[in-house]
């Protein structure tokens, strides 16, 4: 049996909860899990996926106050003043690869 070491760790106790059903349901114990996670790193000389920041989410109207809804308004009147503009096309060819549609 090969040697092994403690790793004790802090975690939200609600993201170990999450994490240990779906482990459980592939079967694969936490231990195991965390294992195969270092084992990556190592493998990959660093985190095993991408880290990035979210997508922005688009400003949902109805979300907003009227002086929110003004700022967001103002700010689409300056770029058109300053020539920041694109082609409906091209806006939702973009819109569509930023939020996967």
């Amino acid at each position: 049996m090969a040697k092994t070491t403690n790793l004790y760790i802090r975690l939200e106790p609600e993201l170990k909860e999450q994490a240990e059903l779906v482990l459980s349901q592939l079967g694969i114990p936490m231990s195991n899990a965390v294992n195969m996670f270092l084992k990556q790193v190592v493998m990959q000389r660093g985190i095993p996926f991408d880290i990035k920041l979210p997508i922005k989410k688009p400003v949902e109207v109805a979300d907003l106050t009227e002086k929110e809804l003004n700022a967001e308004l103002e700010k689409g009147y300056a770029d058109i003043a300053q020539g920041n503009i694109k082609s409906v096309d091209k806006a939702f060819l973009d819109i569509r690869r930023d939020y996967g549609i």
